[in-house]
């Protein structure tokens, strides 16, 4: 391993082999850590790489040790590199009584406001700090990237499609929060990390991205009608007016008695990793 990686652990898995890697983070000044699953057709070439990112609370062991991609992962010949979703340590600022900002809640930016400029820069860390480092360390074909992620990961997912669409192929989400500037579990984070000028919390805001003529080439999009979220915070109706009026695709499916949970993620998995691969040849 070069530039630092460090190897915490590794397994075995349908042919491939599931990592766990941590390494020393310029952007976030902390120690990140980070899986990636490489599947069984890597030893011969280097393979598409898929982007998952994870929701408020959650670190990259969520969907690692509950998401249920490996399987179709190596059956489909994709890279799945699962990143954690804020800095952390015991000297990341924090709100130890608010789940929803602070260490497990990223969202996927990168703070003007002290004291959280100094280590919350999730956003450069994902687009520039961790690409660079797994390239340099894992087959991947950087030619072929694609993004997703689950609740405040989708919003990062797309976010981060939107503003960097020569880089992904495609771009799904589940249960995202496709409009945080006014969302109830956002907002109050938006605020802290950027300040009270609501103009730089746009770029960071899906629906404000897309309004302010960022596109991408399609969006696929699955949502529990059960998701107890889904009045207050996650408001998928926000996004398919944004790109209906944009002529953006979306392709949004509402499921029957699916919540918000990893039951619902890892029922519609297999779907989601088939629709990257296709988009990803």
């Amino acid at each position: 391993m070069q530039n630092n990686l460090n190897t915490i652990s590794v397994w075995k898995s349908f042919g491939g082999m599931q990592g766990v890697y941590s390494h020393h983070s310029e952007q976030c000044a902390c120690e990140m850590t980070f899986s990636v699953f490489i599947p069984p057709t890597a030893v011969h070439h280097p393979c598409p790489v898929l982007w998952y990112l994870s929701g408020l609370t959650c670190s990259h062991a969520n969907v690692t040790e509950k998401g249920e991609f490996r399987e179709a992962a190596a059956a489909l010949g994709l890279i799945i590199v699962c990143p954690d979703t804020s800095p952390r340590g015991p000297h990341v600022p924090d709100d130890a009584d608010n789940w929803q900002f602070g260490i497990g809640a990223g969202f996927y930016l990168d703070a003007t406001e002290a004291p959280y400029s100094a280590n919350y820069r999730m956003y450069s860390y994902l687009t520039l700090e961790l690409p660079a480092l797994v390239a340099a360390n894992f087959p991947v074909d950087v030619a072929r990237q694609g993004i997703f992620g689950h609740s405040m990961g989708g919003h990062g997912a797309m976010t981060i499609a939107l503003k960097n669409p020569e880089r992904y192929r495609s771009c799904s989400a589940f249960a995202p929060i496709v409009q945080p500037m006014t969302a109830d579990w956002s907002k109050p984070a938006l605020r802290r990390y950027l300040g009270p000028d609501e103009r730089s919390w746009r770029n960071y805001d899906t629906t404000a991205l897309i309004e302010g003529g960022h596109r991408f080439s399609e969006f696929f999009v699955d949502q529990g009608e059960a998701d107890s979220f889904l009045s207050s915070g996650l408001r998928p109706w926000l996004l398919t007016a944004a790109c209906d009026t944009a002529g953006i695709p979306l392709n949004l499916r509402m499921h029957e008695g699916y919540d918000h949970s990893y039951y619902f993620i890892s029922t519609f998995m297999g779907d989601h990793l088939a629709w990257h691969a296709e988009r990803l040849k």
